[in-house]
């Protein structure tokens, strides 16, 4: 009876160890699981740390949570948000807080030798695998070192000694490395090619620039602006299909509203406009730096070099400068919307077209500041006239809230689902808003999504629909969306759509592709403009 005591004891005492070392390894992993890293109550559980050898060392005390999601791509919106930072301050983190740690500048001298194990990043799966203990491992390597070690096996000589690598480690040498390449591989390549100069009147096969059409078609653009009073409705008509280079700024600034069809009082009408201008200037801008519009300033001051930064035209300090003085003096002057991030693309098609009056040349290398003071300013005078015109047409689009931007996706939304609902459907099943790339293409009129040769002859056009910027963009929008409808069907998951929509290839697109994009709008507006329940399911 004793014997059998004695051995129910020891089982009892063998069971009991066993679950209590079972419910340690389950609170530790627990620990790692909800939190991202282990929670150290005891000592017990911090010498269960430090002595196993499958654990990767101990997680620093900021480190974030690891995030599993990122193996697999996302196939609905809800999956790719839970899984994807933010997008606005991606690059902050990663050269802050994941990058600072590997620069061998940011290191003291003493710790390029010493061995310590390098923080985990979040984006790095924990390792279970057996491996070198904490004292065994190597301290970040350097720069060189870890160029080294990028073609490298996992038995590799750094520096003379031989160094066996566990698989943690070489993720923790290379993740954090090729991370950034890796964004920037998952892009589109866009290659760098003119963007504006006389490449605006070519079409993207290489045609001829002028051909007799073309000759006959300025010739009758000539006879038209030299008339005493200009007929708007005639030259509206020419213009739908294209205006000739040559007379491209007077036709904008007639179209605009900014001249008067009356020959005779041009010259007047410019002089005292240009004069009213600077004017403003002298009224207005000094105070950029007072309390009241600092934050204005501010704003458009960090969003100049933003703009066509592909362009060296506007990277030049003269054009930046007359660029800061036309938005500021605007929002000055409309404080119902003041100034919003979107206007400042606004400004680059007058720019260029009424710099092309005065040279000859590659428009978008040329030195604007070899020009003369007075040209300088009567270009800087017309693009913020002319830019104003525009805007009161689409001022809805830039109040509070921006309700007319919304309205207009919200339209978008329901045109679509009327001319091609396998694509309406395609979105709602990869759980794809259109207020996510939508909103671009009003808020900068498709200006991020096209070249800017392909905006200036698109805005040909626009300026001679009578609402063209606020309602024909509309259906313009809509056939630009169809044009792409074999990608987008191609596309099997939220993530690969949305990259598509916002990086679609059109960098090689000219005349030609944004001709037959105005006739498929044309058409959609013919359609559908004025029958609301036309196709309507």
């Amino acid at each position: 009876m004793s014997k059998r005591c004695c051995w129910s004891q020891k089982i009892q005492d063998g069971l009991v160890y066993r679950i209590g070392h079972v419910q340690l390894v389950s609170n530790a992993l627990r620990g790692v699981r909800l939190r991202g890293f282990p929670s150290m109550a005891t000592d017990n559980r911090i010498h269960f740390w430090r002595k196993n050898a499958k654990v990767p060392g101990r997680f620093p005390k900021d480190t974030p949570k690891a995030n599993n999601l990122k193996s697999k791509k996302a196939s609905s919106f809800h999956e790719f948000a839970r899984s994807t930072n933010d997008a606005w301050d991606i690059d902050d983190e990663e050269d802050e807080d994941f990058l600072a740690p590997i620069h061998p500048s940011s290191l003291p001298p003493t710790l390029h030798s010493t061995h310590q194990v390098p923080p985990l990043t979040p984006q790095q799966p924990i390792n279970t695998t057996t491996g070198p203990g904490p004292a065994d491992r190597l301290a970040p390597p350097t720069a060189e070192v870890r160029l080294q070690h990028e073609e490298a096996t996992d038995c590799g000589q750094i520096n003379g000694r031989v160094v066996v690598k566990s698989s943690s480690e070489a993720l923790l040498n290379t993740n954090t490395v090729r991370s950034t390449l890796q964004k920037q591989q998952s892009l589109p390549v866009r290659p760098i090619i003119p963007l504006v100069a006389r490449i605006s009147d070519q079409n993207s096969s290489g045609a001829p620039i002028m051909t007799v059409r073309d000759k006959s078609r300025l010739d009758k653009f000539k006879y038209l602006l030299s008339c005493p009073n200009s007929d708007l409705d005639e030259l509206r008509k020419h213009s739908w299909s294209g205006i000739p280079r040559e007379v491209r700024p007077i036709t904008w600034r007639l179209l605009s509203g900014y001249l008067p069809v009356n020959m005779e009082r041009r010259d007047l009408v410019l002089k005292r406009k240009r004069d009213e201008y600077f004017g403003f200037i002298e009224q207005y801008y000094h105070s950029r730096t007072d309390e009241t519009y600092k934050d204005t300033y501010r704003q458009i001051h960090i969003d100049i070099p933003r703009t066509n930064p592909l362009i060296p035209l506007f990277q030049q300090p003269a054009v930046q400068e007359v660029f800061e003085r036309i938005l500021f003096i605007w929002a000055i002057r409309h404080p119902a919307s003041g100034y919003v991030q979107g206007i400042n693309d606004l400004v680059t098609p007058f720019f260029v077209v009424f710099l092309s009056e005065f040279v000859e040349e590659d428009v978008e290398n040329f030195d604007v500041a070899s020009l003369p003071l007075d040209t300088q300013r009567n270009i800087e005078a017309d693009s913020f006239w002319c830019m104003t015109k525009l805007l009161d047409g689409i001022q809805d689009n830039y109040t509070f809230a921006q309700p007319g931007i919304q309205n207009k996706v919200k339209a978008l939304e329901e045109l679509v689902s009327r001319i091609d609902e396998d694509i309406h459907n395609y979105f709602k099943r990869y759980e794809v808003e259109y207020l996510q790339f939508a909103f671009r293409w009003m808020n900068n009129l498709l200006m991020r999504e096209l070249p800017l040769r392909c905006t200036i002859r698109l805005w040909d056009t626009y300026q001679a629909e009578q609402e063209g910027f606020s309602h024909f963009h509309l259906y313009v929008c809509a056939a630009f969306l169809i044009e792409w409808r074999k990608e987008i069907l191609s596309m099997v998951d939220f993530q690969g759509l949305l990259m598509l929509l916002q990086n679609l290839p059109t960098i090689h697109w000219g005349n030609e592709e944004v001709g037959l994009l105005l006739a498929e709008a044309y058409r959609l507006k013919y359609m559908f403009a004025d029958a609301p329940n036309h196709y309507k399911r």
